[in-house]
């Protein structure tokens, strides 16, 4: 696999990072860059805005420990990325296990959440999205969210995932159809 060559301003941010007086000042520029983007892909995994936030913050905190051994054999979004999907499973694992809940009860524990959401409204098409897709299995949910919402392309997300790119595209495929389907039930 080709190394990935790192965007400009990132490599600069990392080069500041592993400065001891610019360290704090390139983690601050990191975590400004990339908080929205993260908080987005783990938000809509978690559902809950708070759950999210929590996740956000234990991906950040790793991101300083481990920064300095990053060793750019990825983009720096793609780790970022690996980081917060482990902090979010490793999150929803927790939750399951805390809960006591079978896997087909972790599914309504989801949509529960989903329906407890401020502005929760069964008959917009948002919700209904949001909805079909927590009903689907957890890799096939993350699958579609990178995908489907941050356009991240096969390669990246295999690097992310560290999954082949042909078993991801057919994880998207069976979630699209499954989506498509609850919709159309729906």
């Amino acid at each position: 696999m080709a190394q990935p060559i790192l965007p400009d301003d990132d490599r600069e941010l990392l080069m500041l990072f592993r400065e001891e007086n610019t360290k704090e000042q390139a983690y601050t520029k990191i975590v400004r860059k990339y908080q929205e983007r993260l908080y987005w892909h783990i938000r809509r995994l978690v559902i809950n805005h708070e759950d999210a936030n929590d996740v956000l913050q234990n991906v950040f905190i790793k991101v300083w420990k481990y920064l300095e051994n990053f060793r750019e054999e990825a983009n720096l979004y793609t780790w970022l990325y690996r980081i917060a999907t482990n902090e979010t499973l490793t999150f929803l694992d927790k939750e399951k296990r805390r809960a006591s809940l079978s896997i087909s009860d972790e599914d309504t524990g989801l949509h529960n959440k989903l329906k407890a959401e401020k502005g929760f409204d069964v008959n917009k098409l948002e919700w209904k999205l949001q909805q079909a897709i927590q009903s689907l299995p957890e890799k096939q949910r993350i699958v579609f969210t990178l995908r489907y919402y941050d356009e991240m392309p096969y390669e990246e997300m295999s690097r992310v995932l560290e999954t082949s790119t042909g078993a991801l595209k057919a994880s998207y495929h069976h979630a699209v159809k499954k989506v498509e389907q609850y919709l159309k039930e729906d």
